[in-house]
C-alpha cells in the first residue's frame, strides 16, 4: 500500500469513494455530506493546493482524506471546552474509506501517515472535526488518540464536536 498526494487521474476513484461515503451517511441517518458537499470541486480544488492524499494498492484508490496546514477558520472558535494546544497544527478532513474496505483499518493507517507528515514539519498536533451523530468516525478517532475537545460551528452555523491529537512537543494553552 502507498500514501501519496492525489493526483487529477485520481479524482474519479476519489469521488467514487465520496459518493459512497455520502450513501453510508445518508442510510445511517446522519445528516453529514448530504447537502451534495463535498464535490468534484471541492476535491479537485483540495488536489490543486496539494492537500489531498490517497491510500492505493496496485492503482487502486483504497481511502481517501486532506491534510491542511494552512488553519482552519472553523476551528478559531471553539464551544464548551478547549483545543489542547496552541500552535500549529494539521487539520484532516473528508476522510473516507472505500466501502469494500472498511474495517481494514485503512483510515487508521492514513491517519499515522498523516502524523507522519506533521512530524516532518515540526507540527506536533492534528485536529479533526465530525458530526455528533457519526459514530464510526468518532470510534476511529478516539482510538487513534484523538480526544473530545469541545463543539465547533460550520461556516453554515451546523455544529461540529472537534477532536485533537497531540504529537509531541506543543504549546500548551495559556503558556
Amino acid at each position: 500500500m502507498r500514501f501519496q498526494k492525489t493526483t487529477a487521474e485520481q479524482l474519479e476513484q476519489v469521488m467514487i469513494i465520496i459518493r459512497q461515503a455520502q450513501a453510508y451517511l445518508k442510510e445511517a441517518g446522519i445528516d453529514q455530506w448530504q447537502n451534495g458537499y463535498p464535490n468534484e470541486d471541492v476535491i479537485l480544488q483540495d488536489i490543486k493546493r496539494g492537500n489531498s492524499y490517497v491510500l492505493q494498492k496496485q492503482g487502486q484508490v483504497l481511502a481517501t482524506a486532506v491534510l491542511e496546514f494552512d488553519g482552519d477558520p472553523n476551528y478559531e472558535n471553539i464551544y464548551e471546552g478547549q483545543w489542547l494546544s496552541d500552535g500549529p497544527y494539521g487539520a484532516i478532513h473528508r476522510i473516507a474509506v472505500e466501502e469494500n474496505h472498511k474495517g481494514s483499518n485503512l483510515a487508521s493507517i492514513m491517519i499515522q501517515a498523516m502524523e507522519g507528515l506533521c512530524l516532518e514539519r515540526g507540527v506536533w498536533s492534528l485536529r479533526v472535526d465530525t458530526h455528533g451523530d457519526n459514530e464510526p468516525m468518532k470510534r476511529m478517532l478516539q482510538k487513534n488518540g484523538f480526544q473530545y475537545c469541545g463543539v465547533i460551528f460550520l461556516a453554515d452555523g451546523s455544529p461540529r464536536i472537534a477532536l485533537e491529537k497531540v504529537l509531541g512537543q506543543v504549546s500548551l494553552p495559556g503558556q
